[in-house]
């Protein structure tokens, strides 16, 4: 196998981490494939679609989600550095309102599996960061809601000694306890 897969304090929640073949030249290594990927992550994913976003130092995007058309997403850094948190909404949940977090950079390579149901964000801990991720839904924008970052009924502890840079949604989010949630 080219990746290894962990849990993360939510369970459904996977670090994967590819086999890098380097060498003076560089390296190479697969950043998706797709039989590996149902066999250890998640079975029977489709994605739809791919983006990729620049951002500079103290950024931070999120905590978003759509409330319909629920996205997964397999997220990874390919510039930089980032904090990137998937905190679990779905009432029915045991670990409601719980979040894990793992730094992904250009340098570790690693990827985070955040399955549907969960919201997601992330800080650039680096000058700047490109962030990859695929979906399993479209992005349908009359169903995108976001929850506030700073939430304390959640705590992320976000390793920042700075006040981020906000988009106005991201700002405006909602509390948890305010917010759509899946049942």
């Amino acid at each position: 196998m080219a990746i290894q897969v962990s849990a993360t304090a939510l369970p459904e929640v996977k670090i994967i981490e590819p086999k890098v073949f380097g060498d003076a030249r560089g390296y190479f290594y697969e950043s998706f494939n797709a039989r590996e990927f149902a066999e250890l992550v998640a079975r029977g994913v489709e994605f739809v679609q791919d983006n990729h976003s620049r951002s500079a130092r103290g950024v931070l995007r999120g905590l978003h989600y759509q409330i319909e058309h629920a996205q997964g997403k397999l997220v990874r850094v390919v510039e930089g550095e980032v904090f990137d948190v998937a905190v679990d909404i779905r009432k029915s949940s045991p670990r409601f309102g719980k979040w894990a977090g793992v730094k992904l950079s250009a340098e570790n390579h690693r990827q985070l599996w955040v399955p549907p149901g969960f919201a997601h964000g992330f800080v650039v801990l680096s000058d700047s960061a490109q962030f990859l991720y695929k979906t399993t839904d479209y992005w349908y924008p009359e169903h995108e809601r976001s929850i506030v970052w700073n939430d304390e009924s959640i705590g992320i502890e976000w390793p920042i000694d700075f006040e981020p840079v906000l988009a106005a949604k991201d700002r405006d989010g909602k509390r948890l306890s305010e917010a759509e949630c899946y049942v």
